[in-house]
């Protein structure tokens, strides 16, 4: 029988990946998609071009709460213990 922890962590390891991803095609949209034009009709946000804001500032924060809801519904503990059978 395989070790229920091992289950455990391929399926949370998966999760990462796809936070990862996630985060990649945030940063990739804003910072390649608003940031293709001329640099003369960039609008800024609090003094920074607006696809530097959304793509590290603004998505590094909603990076930050999306990962902790991650963590809070989908990760659990595991103990690093082998349980007696």
């Amino acid at each position: 029988m395989k070790d229920q922890r091992f289950r455990i962590a391929h399926k949370e390891a998966l999760i990462g990946i796809g936070l990862v991803l996630i985060n990649f095609a945030i940063w990739f949209g804003f910072a390649y998609g608003l940031g293709a034009g001329d640099p003369a009709h960039y609008s800024y946000i609090l003094g920074f071009p607006a696809w530097f804001f959304y793509s590290c500032i603004a998505g590094t924060g909603f990076m930050i709460l999306l990962i902790w809801t991650v963590m809070k519904l989908f990760f659990k503990e595991v103990p690093f213990e082998e349980e007696e059978r």
